[in-house]
């Protein structure tokens, strides 16, 4: 089967420049990669055909003798692709970013990099969201060996540079083409692209100088905080590699429901029953809040759902400037299990109150038809 053109396999242009296929690479990577499409068959060998054309066309070179010769001129090198996917881990397809390193970087990866950024997810009551808290939580995370400083070397010794590469992490094969002489660059297999050999490796992290630590840290929670809100704490991630910079742990935020309150942005909601008394007499009563306890006013012939507004009770804006209300909404209960006594009163009321009850009642339904009818 005849191989597609690697230009047409990455989506550029002839004239693309060295960063549009770098783009063309990652935005396809992340695609087609095997641990992100387990379930597709084809996604490998579309991997594979995607960062062999990226591994021609981001080489300057390479891309000289391909633009030339066509799939005669890197395969004519004696380019194996097989060998760059070993050398990048991708016998079980690792991470593509090491691979892209090779091809784009020029060798193994030698220089500091930064540590893995970490995440934990705290879970807080309503309250505490509300206004704010500060919770000790224990982070498992890998960092620096307190017993090599990190070099993976046994106390009193140090790494040796690599005899195989002198040190420079990759060694250079040249090979005689009918198209000339080319020179190919791949990591050392001595040192696995390190450029030096640990000879008496360190007791407490046996060689890889890290450690698994679980370290407990104070994660201070501003008030007004809501689910998935996100909480950076810089260098609080794994260790560097090289003497790079730690990475970063991400604090995510679950806030826990209340039993009487909800959130509608700022504001606290909560439903309040009153009796049917309060309701038609009106009274003054008592409300849970944030704070404690409020007190509002009922009016007579207050209705079910009638909501009440307590300005400033609810949750504290993040950026400060105030706090949003508490809305109360009321909700008038039936009585039930009613004596004889109080039956008979109610009947009273009833025909009492009969031909007003009945009016307002033809007007209810007088709005309805109206609203159904235009």
């Amino acid at each position: 089967m005849s191989k597609r053109d690697y230009y047409e396999v990455l989506g550029v242009s002839r004239d693309a420049s060295q960063e549009e296929i770098k783009k063309a690479y990652r935005r396809l990577a992340r695609k087609y990669h095997p641990d992100a499409n387990k379930e597709d068959p084809q996604a490998a060998e579309k991997f594979k055909e995607i960062a062999e054309a990226a591994a021609v066309l981001g080489d300057p070179e390479r891309r000289a003798q391909y633009d030339r010769f066509g799939h005669a001129g890197p395969e004519g090198r004696g380019f194996d692709f097989e060998d760059i996917f070993r050398q990048a881990g991708f016998g079980g397809f690792g991470g593509f970013g090491d691979i892209f390193d090779i091809f784009f970087g020029g060798g193994a990866r030698r220089g500091p990099r930064k540590g893995n950024d970490l995440r934990y997810d705290l879970r807080l009551t309503f309250r505490e969201a509300a206004f704010g808290t500060e919770k000790e939580i224990r982070v498992p995370r890998t960092e620096s060996c307190p017993q090599c400083d990190g070099t993976g070397a046994a106390p009193g010794t140090r790494p040796a540079t690599c005899p195989a590469c002198g040190g420079r992490g990759q060694i250079s094969f040249t090979q005689q083409t009918p198209f000339g002489r080319f020179v190919q660059t791949r990591p050392c297999d001595r040192c696995r692209g390190e450029g030096r050999i640990i000879e008496r490796p360190c007791p407490e992290c046996r060689g890889a100088g890290q450690v698994r630590r679980v370290r407990s840290l104070t994660v201070k929670v501003p008030p007004g905080v809501d689910d998935s809100f996100r909480l950076r704490l810089v260098g609080e991630g794994e260790t560097g590699y090289r003497g790079g910079p730690p990475g970063d742990l991400y604090v995510y935020i679950y806030v826990a429901p209340d039993d009487f309150f909800e959130r509608e942005g700022n504001d606290v909601v909560c439903e309040l029953p009153i009796s049917f008394v309060q309701a038609a007499l009106g009274d003054e009563v008592d409300v849970p809040t944030l704070d404690g306890k409020a007190t509002i006013k009922i009016p007579e012939g207050t209705q079910t759902g009638t909501v009440f507004r307590l300005r400033g009770r609810g949750i504290p804006y993040l950026n400060g400037g105030g706090r949003g209300d508490q809305l109360v909404r009321v909700r008038v209960v039936t009585p039930t299990r009613l004596n004889e006594k109080q039956k008979e009163l109610l009947r009273e009321f009833g025909r009492q109150a009969g031909s007003k009850l009945h009016a307002e009642e033809k007007g209810f339904f007088k709005k309805i038809r109206d609203a159904f009818m235009g």
